[in-house]
């Protein structure tokens, strides 16, 4: 049988065409991987709260394919410290409500990293919505930390659709000091223009998690 070098160039053509096509579907998976960070506006922080730039943290895995980046923001109130996490989260396929939860709760239980006891009885759950209209689910718990004061803490989560990126909120507030109450920064947090969680201060439209940017 002769020697055909034909066969030999349509190999390679056809293996360098298989790379060219495996190239193109990498190349669509990343740009369409792209993470849209969630953050709240310096014009809802106002001059109480700002970010904790030495707190924000992010990081990748599988080859840049799943993305999550986290913002702090805290209170300038050292009677009754307060602050917020958005952590935004991007992945190949968008979580389930379901994963989404089960992240929510796995962060707020994090928080006995922090000095937090969590009382589990004391658990609310919900769905409500944001400004932007995107339909959230919240769980709620009381807590001490290690001086006894008291503690709320708010795990809020939802995905965006518009940004294919999932959003998880924790909020924690400490409500007393001493002998004396305030609700205030926890109001803060929380509120909603609907009032979800209560009348007077809890009824308001500048909630800082309601009014999260996502996209």
């Amino acid at each position: 049988m002769a020697f055909n070098p034909k066969h030999i160039d349509n190999k390679i053509y056809a293996i360098i065409s298989v790379i060219i096509i495996i190239v193109v579907i990498l190349s669509i998976f990343f740009a369409s991987n792209q993470l849209t960070e969630a953050i709240i506006t310096d014009n809802f922080l106002g001059d109480i709260w700002s970010e904790d730039i030495s707190e924000s943290q992010g990081g990748s895995r599988h080859f840049g394919l799943e993305k999550w980046v986290s913002y702090t923001y805290r209170n300038n109130e050292e009677k009754y410290p307060a602050y917020i996490t958005v952590t935004s989260i991007k992945t190949l396929f968008m979580m389930s409500e379901d994963e989404l939860k089960e992240q929510t709760t796995d962060t707020i239980k994090q928080a006995s990293n922090y000095g937090i006891t969590i009382n589990e009885s004391t658990k609310v759950t919900g769905v409500r919505s944001l400004n932007n209209g995107h339909k959230t689910m919240y769980t709620i718990y009381d807590g001490n930390n290690t001086f006894g004061e008291k503690i709320k803490i708010i795990g809020e989560s939802w995905n965006c659709g518009i940004s294919g990126t999932s959003v998880i909120c924790i909020g924690v507030a400490q409500i007393t000091n001493n002998s004396s109450e305030n609700n205030i920064y926890w109001a803060e947090i929380i509120r909603d223009k609907v009032g979800t969680f209560g009348l007077n201060e809890y009824q308001n439209s500048n909630g800082l998690i309601i009014n999260v940017k996502c996209h």
